[in-house]
């Protein structure tokens, strides 16, 4: 699978993927509600998501904070722990049978330090998920409820497939109860 998606990488040469994919040795099996990383663990690795879902949240004392999913053909990861080594102020847990590959951070760097088109790749990848951040900063400052929805929707319309109302609910920060009244 994960071959298949760098396949689609125009850039990415036979020669890179194969040197890539071997990598990714760490093979993950989470249940339900298992977490892959806790508040406080110091991210060591990039995963692949083969199969599952799973949430990125920032617990507070009344609730927790849903800023981010991970489902099949994407790549999760705590990204402020993983890039200053420091521990991890989020969870990600498992909202259902999930199945992801790991390479640890180390077998990463090198692997980018000697190709440069795994690089390349690398900074794409933080390219999107920061116009996503961005995106998601402009949807939790509009003041309707509706408005957000909408806006997620039209992004990401796939999130409803793969992750339960009540986080996405948490995500756009309205009750579940908003949510099921603005007809999703």
């Amino acid at each position: 699978m994960l071959r298949t998606l760098l396949q689609q990488v125009p850039f990415l040469t036979p020669e890179d993927i194969d040197a890539f994919v071997p990598l990714w040795k760490k093979r993950v099996q989470l249940n339900r509600y298992d977490f892959l990383i806790r508040q406080g663990q110091v991210e060591q690795g990039l995963y692949f998501v083969v199969s599952g879902a799973l949430r990125i949240y920032f617990p507070l004392p009344d609730e927790e904070i849903c800023v981010g999913f991970g489902y099949s053909n994407t790549l999760l990861v705590s990204f402020p722990s993983f890039v200053d080594a420091k521990p991890s102020a989020y969870y990600i847990q498992a909202l259902r049978r999930s199945e992801l590959l790991g390479i640890s951070k180390k077998d990463f760097m090198q692997l980018m330090a000697q190709q440069p088109n795994i690089k390349k790749f690398w900074y794409q990848e933080l390219e999107k998920a920061l116009v996503g951040k961005i995106e998601r900063e402009v949807d939790l400052l509009l003041p309707e409820p509706e408005q957000r929805l909408q806006r997620v929707m039209q992004r990401s319309p796939h999130l409803f497939q793969h992750i339960p109302k009540k986080y996405i609910a948490s995500y756009l920060r309205m009750s579940p109860e908003t949510l099921s009244r603005l007809k999703v």
